[in-house]
């Protein structure tokens, strides 16, 4: 049995498919049932929380490998720290009292003790637990989502012909597909020899926010306006929005960091050498999919 923590959101859904795809048990832990509804029928529900530890051990009941794909960056009722940080941690810590045998995190590229983004420090924390928790585990780290990023500038273009691009929009930034990073979860599911190792997945190429609207853009077929928030515009609104929409401030300090920081960007060419099965699916055809879902 899988038990898959954030098996509901749009990568955990994608491991989720892909396991029942092979014939294999899965159950998915879910804060919110109504939110499971879109998942194969195989798939067993179980409620909790990864914040709540008393609702953990039930959950872990016959478990052999433990999924973590939580995330509380764009969760108004939580934070990195609450779930990324804090929620992983205690659940490695029941996995390990259930004998799991196998535990893999989702985490990021580049995640550190002093990432400038909340998420890339509770990420690292995470990593460290699970680390030092004695359990078999796999690692696997993402760049940025591309189907988050596209949705976030192509959606409005397409619905209102208008977009906008935080700050300036050119530091170039490595996006990566939602299915090529649950490839990478699910052979670590199936290949032993990833196990206390760290896989890093990334797009085939880094792009600004201006050539993401560009490719979208070209892509569609619509055209439209775009505008730029300005940096400190957007430093402002970040602290403004803090005690009011936390979700929402995090995604705007996102955006300052990603218009300012090299740590968004990443080379991964030495990848096709290091995982040759890892696919590096490009922005154009995430975006295409997107549309022929849209029609």
């Amino acid at each position: 049995m899988v038990l898959v923590a954030g098996g509901t959101g749009r990568l955990g859904s994608r491991v989720v498919e892909l396991l029942v795809e092979r014939g294999m048990k899965v159950r998915v832990l879910t804060r919110d049932r109504s939110r499971a509804t879109h998942l194969p029928d195989a798939v067993e529900i179980v409620d909790g929380d990864v914040r709540n530890v008393r609702t953990l051990p039930a959950a872990l009941d016959g478990v052999t490998t433990v999924i973590s794909a939580v995330q509380g960056f764009d969760d108004s009722g939580s934070s990195p720290e609450a779930t990324d940080r804090d929620g992983n941690r205690n659940l490695i810590n029941a996995a390990r009292a259930a004998g799991v045998g196998h535990f893999i995190l989702v985490s990021g590229v580049k995640s550190t003790p002093d990432h400038p983004m909340s998420l890339g420090r509770a990420k690292y924390a995470a990593e460290q637990s699970l680390v030092n928790s004695g359990l078999p585990w796999t690692i696997v780290r993402g760049t940025a989502f591309m189907e988050f990023w596209a949705k976030l500038v192509g959606q409005p273009l397409l619905d209102t012909g208008r977009t906008q691009v935080f700050g300036r929009g050119d530091n170039p930034i490595n996006f990566v597909s939602v299915n090529d990073v649950a490839v990478a979860v699910e052979k670590a599911v199936l290949d032993p020899s990833l196990r206390d190792m760290g896989i890093d997945v990334g797009g085939p190429e880094n792009l600004t926010m201006n050539q993401v609207v560009e490719i979208f853009e070209r892509v569609s077929g619509k055209e439209g306006s775009v505008s730029h928030v300005p940096l400190p515009a957007m430093k402002i609104m970040a602290v403004l929005m803090r005690p009011i929409n936390p979700a929402l401030a995090r995604k705007i300090q996102a955006g300052i960091v990603m218009d300012t920081h090299a740590v968004v960007a990443w080379e991964p060419a030495a990848n096709l050498e290091l995982y040759p099965w890892l696919p590096q699916t490009p922005l154009t055809e995430v975006i295409q999919k997107a549309l022929k879902l849209r029609a």
